[in-house]
């Protein structure tokens, strides 16, 4: 289904589905802010849509709130920095067989496994 949308939006109007880009676009251009909010939107909808008809696991907070909301900037922080987020750099960029998306793709999987590694194994053997 993210495939088909991010095909449909590239086939449509020409533009990539990458979320954060789309989310910082919106604030620009009036003529370009309506297609925008509406594929938002759309995620939103078709999220609270299959939770109606999917059983979804039970929601825990694993961290503190001041913890979660640093994590949510560190995350906003890098999809600027990095030009793009795993949507924008993996779904499309990957299915345009862009070089720049690729090593994008490598520097985030490698991040994630490098983050995991040492939450798991090192801070959690130390407590």
């Amino acid at each position: 289904m993210i495939g088909l949308a991010a095909s449909l939006l590239l086939w449509s109007i020409g533009r990539i589905a990458g979320v954060s880009g789309i989310v910082n676009g919106v604030p620009g251009a009036a003529g370009d802010r309506s297609w925008r909010i509406a594929f938002l939107a759309g995620m939103m909808i078709a999220g609270a849509v299959a939770m109606q008809f999917v059983s979804m696991p039970p929601r825990a907070q694993t961290g503190s709130t001041p913890l979660l909301l640093a994590a949510g900037f560190l995350v906003g922080f890098g999809t600027k920095l990095g030009s793009g987020c795993t949507s924008g750099h993996g779904v499309c960029g990957l299915g345009r067989l862009s070089l720049r998306s690729l090593a994008a793709v490598l520097a985030f999987m490698a991040a994630g496994m490098a983050t995991t590694f040492v939450v798991r194994h090192v801070i959690g053997s130390m407590s």
